[in-house]
């Protein structure tokens, strides 16, 4: 991989769509939204099991440092657009994700959540770090970070998959419903395609 200290953008095709996240150092990854609501509400969102498989997966979580957290992801539970799961070759993963957990390395609610997450193929665990600041009048800046990611194909994985994952957030919080999760992975996957592949040359 090509380390660079400057951030590369990562250009959208897709002109209506939500800004593309950028790769801001070797094995890292970090999307930005501005989003309704308050810190504390937004946070619910992260912690809560109830609230956060509306959007990404349910499970619990211990509320402190060096707690342990499981996700079940259910991606078909996340619109109610039934589609059919692609290949698993088409999944830019090492390996399959159904249900994983991992350790809380950092809980300071509410404005940051870290969590150690788990790479396939027994490589060391990834980082994702969460973090919520006050924007512009009643909107919050959610800044997803996933650092320390195992390969290319992790890397892929992860950029389409919080793109897609906050898009969903993003359509729960308007009040909207929520868009069908695997075409936008798969249409995610292939804008950021470019960009991780030539990181990892």
């Amino acid at each position: 991989m090509n380390p660079s200290t400057s951030p590369s953008p990562l250009q959208d095709p897709h002109a209506d769509a939500e800004p593309m996240g950028q790769v801001t150092a070797p094995a890292t990854v970090r999307i930005e939204r501005l989003l309704p609501g308050t810190p504390e509400r937004l946070w619910s969102y992260l912690v809560e099991s109830d609230q956060r498989a509306l959007w990404l997966a349910g499970g619990p979580m211990e509320p402190r440092v060096g707690g342990r957290y499981t996700l079940h992801f259910k991606h078909e539970d996340l619109s109610p657009t039934v589609e059919p799961a692609p290949a698993p070759a088409e999944l830019c993963s090492d390996g399959d994700i159904g249900e994983h957990g991992g350790t809380v390395l950092e809980w300071h609610p509410p404005q940051r959540l870290v969590l150690s997450w788990p790479e396939p193929a027994g490589a060391p665990p990834s980082q994702v770090v969460f973090e919520l600041a006050p924007a512009e009048g009643d909107r919050v800046r959610l800044t997803i970070t996933h650092s320390r990611l195992a390969s290319r194909n992790s890397m892929l994985s992860v950029s389409g998959g919080w793109h897609t994952h906050i898009g969903v957030l993003v359509d729960r919080l308007a009040g909207r419903t929520p868009r069908p999760f695997w075409s936008s992975f798969q249409r995610m996957k292939q804008a950021y395609e470019p960009v991780v592949t030539a990181a990892w040359r």
